[in-house]
């Protein structure tokens, strides 16, 4: 039997049911269930905490992430340069739009794109021309999609850096970071803010989870967001005059009823999540484990930690000791993602991107949700230590 959970949803739900189920009833009552005041609303609070002028609600992360690709008119003969190590979707959604996803790798300690690698491809690879950034073999690369995976945020002032020298467009996947700040400067701006767009997902395991899928694009861009505002809508502006060809990728209102309840809490489950981070940190230093790394020192706000994720060449046997005793784990992500099958065509072998390969082989998420009890934590302490003969 498990006696410290990795995830436990349950918890979080019993506090706030009451509540949550009033505000159901509420939209139940409506009978509004598509948009609405409900989804506007939220809308408007997420562009407030991300510093953005305007939100886009969306019927996932992923459809977020779509939308704006479409929106941006990215497709056949584009090239679009990601991260191998993140969640499928990343990819996947490039492709489902037909343009190539260009895979760079990773930094070893923070596990986001390494801006480095970037440069090194762009310079090794690309030359400038009057249409913009092209590859030797003719495809145009058109924008950067970084991840601030497991809730840091990238150095978003050196890629902005990198992708104005190489007129690419910044589109950020925070779909792990809301609420994630990092530095400019003397200011601390938010994670999503950055670019042309960025996108949020509220599956329900996030730091702000709904009760289902549901997203959110967010940009400082006017046209763009009424572009994207049609697209999910099946290009209709106004009723039923189609300019565009889109998609249904519209937010429930009754996903927004509970995301905005939950919204009220989700600065103290992400001050919990990096105080539970803090003691691991603490609690694991000297064993044979490699630690998150936090490169910005403005406490819980610099890392939110969706994941705590250590890496350790003994992952493998490590997991299979904590199940045994009881203690929940789970690998985010067991392969980079140019290793993935569907992916094959691309041509990537094996070596071509090690350090993401290296980290997927590596890499163990601890339980760090929230309600996690701090005797549960020691719990999980506990038997890491015991595993590497720690006295």
């Amino acid at each position: 039997m498990t006696k410290v959970p990795f995830f436990d949803l349950h918890r979080q739900f019993r506090r706030l049911q009451s509540e949550i189920i009033d505000d159901l009833v509420e939209v139940c009552e409506s009978q509004s269930f598509i948009l609405g005041p409900k989804v506007l609303e939220f809308e408007t609070r997420i562009a407030a905490l991300t510093g953005t002028n305007f939100g886009i609600a969306t019927s996932s992360g992923t459809d977020a992430e779509l939308l704006i690709l479409m929106a941006l008119s990215l497709g056949a003969g584009d090239g679009v340069i990601t991260t191998p190590f993140t969640f499928f979707a990343t990819a996947g959604t490039i492709v489902r739009v037909g343009a190539k996803p260009i895979f760079v790798d990773i930094d070893p300690a923070t596990f986001n794109l390494s801006i480095a690698k970037l440069e090194e491809f762009l310079e090794k690879n690309c030359v400038t021309t009057n249409s913009g950034t092209v590859t030797r073999d003719g495809v145009k690369i058109r924008a950067v999609v970084p991840v601030h995976l497991f809730g840091l945020c990238c150095d978003l002032p050196e890629l902005r850096r990198v992708c104005d020298r190489w007129q690419l467009m910044l589109i950020e996947d925070a779909a792990q970071a809301l609420g994630a700040s990092y530095p400019e400067g003397r200011t601390l701006k938010k994670a999503g803010s950055a670019g042309v767009a960025g996108f949020f997902s509220f599956y329900p395991t996030k730091n702000l989870g709904a009760f289902g899928d549901a997203g959110m694009v967010v940009t400082d861009d006017a046209g763009l967001a009424a572009k994207m505002r049609a697209l999910r809508n099946h290009g209709m502006e106004p009723r039923y005059y189609h300019h565009l060809v889109g998609g249904a990728f519209r937010m429930d209102a009754l996903q927004a009823a509970v995301l905005l309840r939950k919204l009220a809490h989700l600065e103290k489950w992400s001050s919990r999540r990096w105080e539970l981070a803090q003691r691991y940190r603490t609690e694991l230093s000297g064993l044979e484990v490699i630690l998150p790394a936090e490169p910005y020192a403005c406490g819980w706000e610099g890392h939110i930690y969706h994941q705590f994720v250590i890496r350790t060449p003994e992952r493998n046997r490590l997991r299979t000791y904590l199940a045994e005793r009881g203690v929940g784990t789970e690998i985010y992500y067991p392969l980079a993602l140019h290793q993935q099958p569907c992916f094959e065509p691309l041509g990537y072998k094996a070596g071509d991107l090690p350090v993401a390969e290296k980290v997927a082989s590596e890499c163990l998420a601890l339980p760090v949700f929230p309600e996690l009890t701090d005797e549960e934590q020691a719990l999980v302490i506990l038997r890491i230590g015991e595993f590497f003969g720690r006295k």
